[in-house]
């Protein structure tokens, strides 16, 4: 697993228990190469003959990841009376992470803030270190005329680079100089 972790959790992964860990740009699980409780019961009801034929590892073993990139969906879901089931959406894969209650919230809210990029990775600006340059990019007098100021002022409304406040305040300097 990583060193750039953002969360750490034990969850239940396909009936078995796995490390997950949550970084910037990926969410990693690995599964242990435990002995399932059915296969060390065929192994003592077969006098062992079936661990030698089989194998005593587990074939579901290993890690996966996927890209945070990758996520379209985050869902929370109830599983009986002490977990509920974090499911992670993504291109091509669909995982559900069995976890306590009191965890679900936190890894869903960490989970989407890094779907909408609200956490920057390491060496960026924060979000609101570079939302706010927005009077620089606001269409100068001289630039053009009022109208096509006026024009571009909506697009960066409509973008949701300007709020409705600023394009209002905006909106009215420019009509004021008409």
């Amino acid at each position: 697993m990583s060193s750039d972790a953002l969360m750490t959790f034990k969850s239940h992964i396909e009936g078995k228990n796995a490390d997950v860990t949550i970084c910037h740009d990926r969410i990693e699980w690995a599964r242990s190469r435990g002995m399932s409780a059915k296969k060390l019961t065929a192994g003592f009801l077969t006098g062992g003959a079936s661990l030698l034929a089989t194998g005593v590892r587990s074939s579901d073993a290993g890690t996966e990841m996927i890209p945070v990139r990758s996520i379209s969906s985050v869902v929370t879901k109830r599983d009986g009376l002490l977990f509920t089931k974090v499911v992670v959406v993504a291109s091509g894969n669909t995982i559900e992470f069995r976890v306590p209650h009191d965890a679900a919230p936190g890894i869903k809210a960490l989970l989407t803030d890094l779907v909408l990029g609200k956490i920057p990775a390491p060496g960026q600006a924060s979000p609101a270190a570079t939302a706010h340059p927005v009077p620089a990019a606001a269409p100068s007098a001289q630039a053009s005329s009022p109208v096509e100021q006026l024009r571009q002022l909506a697009e960066l409304r409509d973008a949701g680079i300007l709020s409705e406040e600023e394009f209002t305040a905006k909106k009215a300097e420019i009509l004021a100089r008409m």
